[in-house]
């Protein structure tokens, strides 16, 4: 991760609250990560992907993770992304919940194209 941000790589945004860190969103130009889901098209320039939240502890219940969206949202579009991808999963999955749930996204105008393995459901905005 240091590697990264020290040759400029886009990351993420971090949360603070009352002089502390409060939370976390990895929102980066898609190619930053690894392969991110079987139907995913590589030669697509300008996508963006939101792939985890962190929330701590002291801070859940509070919307944080809704905040961080809507800054994440921001983020990517000013630094120039045409679509922001995510792979949240439903309220009910066992497992993967630290990538969002389908429904914030939902609610910010994401639509879904497909899916990502059996939980996580691949959303797309576009601008």
């Amino acid at each position: 991760m240091m590697a990264l941000i020290e040759a400029g790589t886009p990351v993420g945004i971090v949360a603070h609250a009352e002089g502390k860190t409060a939370g976390w969103c990895s929102v980066a130009p898609r190619e930053t990560y690894r392969k991110l889901s079987q139907g995913q098209d590589d030669s697509e320039a300008g996508v963006w992907s939101i792939v985890c939240f962190y929330v701590s502890r002291a801070s859940r219940g509070r919307g944080l993770a809704s905040a961080l969206l809507d800054a994440a949202i921001d983020h990517a579009f000013a630094k120039g992304a045409r679509t922001i991808e995510a792979y949240p999963v439903d309220q009910a999955s066992p497992s993967y919940r630290f990538m969002g749930f389908r429904e914030m996204f939902v609610a910010r105008g994401f639509h879904e194209i497909g899916m990502a393995g059996s939980r996580r459901h691949v959303m797309r905005l576009e601008r």
